[in-house]
């Protein structure tokens, strides 16, 4: 059977073909450090899993409005009044399973064959996926690390054309954990209001998990007039350690919105009944988790940036929100393994990394910036002790 052009041009998500691939070294016995996944490894907050289980026993597993529950609905306008001071009335306001699927139908909704996304690298890994499967063309806009990893108006200037739909802006990124400032906002925002034909699809999937004073710093609330063009998305799966319950949310302009809505009706009718009511008591309710659980990623951020610095040949700037470490491995490139295989790429270098020390990493490649590697501290103490050890005895065998 052959399959359509839309599938044939996209390949599978790099961080979940990693994933699968600790688990299946791990189903032979290997003992993996696995830094791939980018999970919370707390558990659900009980006040949420508590608001589930009520939801049950009152008979609330039917359908809901394809858009969500009124109640979940006004917990997202809630928590972003409180954030940024933004309003969103419940028909600007998409629910859907997870911040991605939310994402893919903006891109189903809006673009035609021949439409530009551009894409800032690093990028999370589905991007430039999405925009292929959609019809679009990506136009990917490298950022280097000197440059903090994003997008400057000169160079977001430059990729304009008059083709152009959609400009991505992730803050805080994956797989960077790099944030735009207000400043930085507002200047790219001077060269958006000189192109009225393009939208911007701002994600703030990690805004929450922050390091920074003061909090990560959205575009709609940066540059009000650019409030109808912005859609932004967020969802529970990693503030509050829900990505099994897929619930993630968009808030824009009515039109997008209720063109989202039109597609999701004849794809999935609505989202799980029983997770939007706890993603609304996750919003809504009490607050501490958040706090919590950052402080704990704060920790092990420190804790890994310095181990990783203090290794030869690898760097890490230390990342502003998210759980992630993006780690510029250049300084590695061209040396040999004991066997005598060249490093030549990072693919290589993770490649190497699991079979000498069975430490799991993504190669920086796969988020459009060859030369890095990313780790994700989303998990214990232990795990990222060992594999940072394991990194560096990997490092020193390398000539």
């Amino acid at each position: 059977m052959s399959t359509a052009q839309r599938v044939d041009r996209i390949k599978p998500s790099p961080s979940t073909a990693a994933a699968q691939r600790v688990r299946e070294l791990k189903a032979q016995g290997r003992q993996i450090l696995d830094l791939t996944v980018g999970e919370p490894d707390f558990d659900t907050p009980d006040h949420v899993k508590a608001a589930a289980i009520e939801a049950i026993q009152r008979g609330d597993t039917k359908y809901t409005p394809v858009n969500g529950t009124a109640e979940l609905r006004t917990a997202i306008a809630g928590r972003l009044r409180e954030r940024h001071g933004l309003d969103y009335s419940g028909d600007r306001i998409a629910v859907g399973g997870g911040a991605k699927q939310i994402i893919f139908l903006a891109l189903m909704a809006t673009l035609d064959a021949g439409d530009e996304v551009v894409i800032p690298a690093p990028y999370w890994v589905s991007y430039p996926d999405m925009v292929l499967a959609n019809d679009g063309t990506p136009v990917v806009v490298p950022c280097p690390e000197a440059e903090g990893f994003k997008l400057t108006p000169e160079r977001l200037a430059s990729a304009l054309t008059d083709r152009t739909r959609w400009v991505v802006l992730n803050s805080p990124g994956n797989p960077t954990g790099a944030a735009y400032s207000p400043d930085e906002l507002r200047a790219l925002a001077d060269v958006l209001l000189a192109h009225p034909h393009v939208q911007v699809l701002t994600d703030e999937i990690y805004d929450e998990i922050w390091y920074e004073p003061g909090q990560a710093h959205s575009l709609a609330a940066v540059e009000p007039r650019l409030a109808e063009r912005v859609f932004l998305t967020n969802g529970v799966s990693k503030t509050y350690a829900m990505t099994g319950w897929r619930i993630g949310y968009g808030a824009g302009n009515t039109e997008l919105v209720g063109a989202i809505n039109k597609l999701q009706s004849q794809i999935s009718s609505c989202p799980s009944s029983i997770s939007q009511a706890a993603a609304a008591a996750a919003l809504s309710g009490d607050q501490g988790f958040i706090r919590d659980s950052v402080a704990v990623y704060r920790g092990r951020r420190d804790a890994v940036v310095k181990l990783i610095n203090d290794i030869p040949g690898l760097s890490c700037t230390p990342p502003s929100g998210g759980f992630y470490a993006f780690v510029n491995c250049s300084g590695v490139l061209g040396t040999r393994t004991p066997s005598g295989q060249e490093i030549g790429t990072d693919e290589d270098f993770a490649a190497y990394l699991l079979e000498s020390r069975q430490v799991a990493v993504i190669h920086g490649a796969a988020y459009g910036s060859p030369g890095y590697f990313r780790i994700s501290f989303a998990t214990s103490n232990d795990v990222l002790t060992a594999a940072c050890e394991g990194i560096a005895r990997a490092r020193a065998n390398l000539s």
